[in-house]
């Protein structure tokens, strides 16, 4: 149980940290802080993983059904052009959006099938193209690295697909 407390703390003051950091954007920028700007970003910092402006809006409207599509969009593109957030496309035409972690580099690997997205970070692979990059005498600034395949276990990816389907026609 404590260890819950404890991740429950730690993610309430991440979403703090990320919701002022969010408010001193919108101050340089001129802009108002409205409480609905403050739901999506409180919204999108609780949540997980990489998360489609769809899923973001649903969760918000739990909160505050008045809160409209166009208002998710917009913020959300506040919060990718305050460097908070980046927007990531995986080949299936959707932009998901990724709280930035200054903790953390990751790489994605995506199944083509049902769309789930499994995040590694290998220190082997970053130490190759560390090596590659000064071999070829190149400094790499930033890099991303995505690999598109299918789930070894079908069972499990056809399940994650027609719950995907049921999600957007229900």
């Amino acid at each position: 149980m404590a260890l819950l407390d404890q991740n429950t703390q730690a993610t309430e003051q991440l979403v703090k940290e990320k919701e002022k950091a969010f408010l001193e954007f919108i101050q340089t920028k001129g802009l108002k802080t409205t409480r609905q700007r403050g739901t999506i970003v409180s919204t999108f910092f609780k949540m997980r993983g990489h998360i489609s402006v769809e899923e973001l809006l649903r969760e918000v409207k739990k909160v505050n059904p008045k809160i409209g599509y166009a208002t998710v969009y917009r913020t959300l593109h506040l919060l990718v052009e305050s460097g908070l957030v980046e927007e990531r496309r995986f080949g299936d035409g959707l932009a998901r959006y990724e709280g930035r972690s200054e903790v953390e580099h990751h790489d994605h690997m995506i199944c083509t099938e049902c769309g789930q997205i499994f995040e590694f970070y290998n220190p082997h692979l970053e130490a190759l193209q560390e090596k590659l990059a000064t071999e070829n005498e190149f400094k790499i600034f930033r890099h991303r690295l995505e690999l598109y395949g299918v789930c070894k276990d079908t069972s499990t990816c056809e399940r994650r697909k027609q719950q995907s389907a049921n999600r957007r026609t229900g």
